[in-house]
């Protein structure tokens, strides 16, 4: 599990990125490099990292469900996902 300072980290990124979407893009539409200069470094979205949202892990993250490989595991095993069968053949 990821420690918390780090999740909260990545929390406040996300709202950042939010917060200065629409300024981004019009900035950028208009090629004010300078004003997107002056904005925050945490309102690029390129600095936003896929994390699970369950445990924060930052490897094996499967976008579809927006959780990491070993949480999917457990969950699909307990029939938490709907959907999700163990393959057999």
């Amino acid at each position: 599990m990821a420690k918390e300072s780090i999740k909260a980290r990545q929390r406040k990124r996300e709202k950042t990125v939010a917060l200065f979407a629409e300024k981004r893009a019009a900035l950028k539409k208009a090629g004010d490099y300078e004003g997107l200069q002056k904005l925050p470094r945490n309102a690029s979205p390129v600095r936003l990292h896929n994390r699970c949202s369950l445990t924060g892990r930052p490897k094996g993250y499967i976008r579809e469900y927006g959780i990491c490989r070993n949480q999917f595991r457990d969950l699909a095993l307990a029939g938490r996902l709907p959907g999700v069968t163990k393959a057999s053949w």
